[in-house]
């Protein structure tokens, strides 16, 4: 008598994303910051090399990724924005799931949250896009008395700190973890297939962690990057205002400045630790077997690199995240060199998983370059701030500010500089190179601007020109 045919099970997706994250992580080549469950799992998968953002900023940039749109698509290029203001009918990945009968769940931050202060609510969150959420609260919402900050009383968008007493299990992100840990294992048991999203808000300021993350990392032994002082000379004034701006940040004195750096390699250690638990339940669960897991934050971030602190630039460390996929069909323990944008997630997910993502999306499936990580899926990434454009290549990083660049230019050749310190726009032998990538920038832009596919957009102009 002939078998039954069982049914393939289908793939889970374990999304993990933390806060304010750049590349100084152990997996990434950073000589100090410790995070052995991030690096492990980049040990179990592919890590990408050049994966970037489209906006260095939490809210435009979680709402272009969870949609597969770029934020001229959107039109949300600021916090405090509900998707649905601009895009009333999108399909967010996670509805993509909840459409094909997966349980979609969301534990913390994935769409915008003011930090600290949303803690403990929904925030700027979708609730169309999950079946159910957590919203965790920890000791670390409540002791703002405590916060050292640059700014008396003022944590979320200022360099602000607090080695904090009690255990993990105390703060929001641990709080958090164990949620996660409880949501798989109740999976495991049901046997259901799931898109479960958890969201860190670490290393987010304020940095808070348990005294012994900042234990890990002596005063003595944190290093400041060093700036010309005539640095702002060398770049446009638009680019200069993104570094400068903040006069309380900029160039910050050397004792403040290892200060909030010890404090923010703390935070992200103590992230890793966090994730490392929520990683150990799905191997112990067995769901690793058929779980793709995604590990990225929203976008780079800056601790000193060209005087500035925290994000909002079109500098590599703004715009860089971490990215790594594992899981079936990816391979494991490589790295690729490949360009990937965030915009790329939706389309990955959705191929990884079998399902079809809507018109709307704007993304390129990574899948051929998990499976074969010396195959390029792009060949260069855009990002943009404000009025201003930037593309990364293989070997070079292009940026214009303002409509026909009148806002000025920036080329760096990231292979004899990565730091991104020596504009060489005006520089007569880089003319070709200004040019070509001119030329590449305008048509990505142009592309990124296509209004989504069956998709209405509302801009807001047009809702207070209707009321009146």
């Amino acid at each position: 008598m002939a078998e039954l045919a069982v049914a393939a099970q289908p793939t889970n997706v374990l999304f993990l994303i933390c806060d304010d994250l750049n590349c100084d992580i152990g997996s990434y080549g950073h000589p100090q910051v410790k995070t052995p469950n991030m690096d492990r799992l980049a040990q179990r998968g592919v890590r990408f090399e050049n994966a970037y953002c489209q906006y260095p900023l939490c809210g435009p940039s979680r709402a272009s990724f969870m949609t597969g749109m770029y934020p001229d698509q959107t039109l949300v290029t600021r916090n405090a924005i509900y998707i649905r203001e601009h895009v009333p009918n999108v399909k967010t990945i996670a509805q993509m799931f909840r459409d094909a009968n997966y349980t979609a769940t969301r534990v913390g931050k994935i769409f915008h949250y003011n930090v600290p202060l949303h803690i403990g609510t929904s925030g700027h969150d979708d609730p169309y896009s999950w079946d159910y959420t957590v919203n965790p609260r920890g000791r670390d919402r409540n002791e703002h008395d405590k916060i050292t900050s640059l700014v008396p009383g003022s944590f979320g968008g200022t360099l602000s700190w607090l080695a904090a007493d009690g255990d993990d299990s105390e703060q929001t992100d641990g709080i958090a973890a164990a949620e996660a840990q409880r949501v798989l294992k109740q999976h495991a048991a049901d046997q259901t297939p799931f898109f479960l999203a958890v969201g860190l808000f670490r290393p987010h300021t304020p940095y808070v962690a348990p005294k012994r993350y900042f234990e890990m990392y002596p005063i003595d032994e944190i290093q400041i990057p060093k700036v010309p002082d005539d640095y702002l000379e060398t770049i446009p004034p638009a680019a200069g205002k993104t570094v400068a701006g903040r006069k309380n940040q900029w160039n910050l004195d050397p004792n403040l400045a290892r200060q909030a750096i010890q404090a923010y390699y703390a935070s992200i250690t103590f992230a890793d630790a966090q994730l490392g638990h929520v990683l150990e339940t799905l191997e112990q669960t067995g769901l690793d077997q058929n779980t793709v897991v995604v590990f990225t934050s929203d976008h780079g971030y800056h601790m000193g690199e060209h005087g500035h602190y925290q994000k909002l630039t079109l500098f590599e460390n703004a715009t860089r995240v971490p990215l790594i996929f594992a899981g079936p069909g990816i391979a494991k323990g490589e790295t690729s060199a490949s360009m990937a944008e965030m915009v790329d997630f939706y389309p990955t997910l959705a191929e990884l998983t079998s399902l079809q993502a809507p018109a709307s999306v704007s993304g390129i499936s990574l899948a051929a370059t998990l499976a074969d990580p010396s195959k390029a899926t792009r060949t260069s990434a855009l990002s943009q701030l404000n009025d201003g454009f930037s593309l990364r290549v293989a070997d070079y990083r292009y940026t214009e500010w303002g409509d026909e660049a009148k806002g000025g230019r920036e080329l760096y050749d990231v292979r004899s500089d990565p730091a991104e310190m020596h504009n060489l726009a005006n520089d007569a032998q880089h003319a070709d190179v200004v040019n070509r990538l001119s030329k590449q920038l305008r048509d990505r832009m142009q592309s990124s601007q296509t209004p989504p596919k069956g998709l209405k957009q509302i801009r807001f102009e047009n809702v207070r020109r209707e009321k009146k």
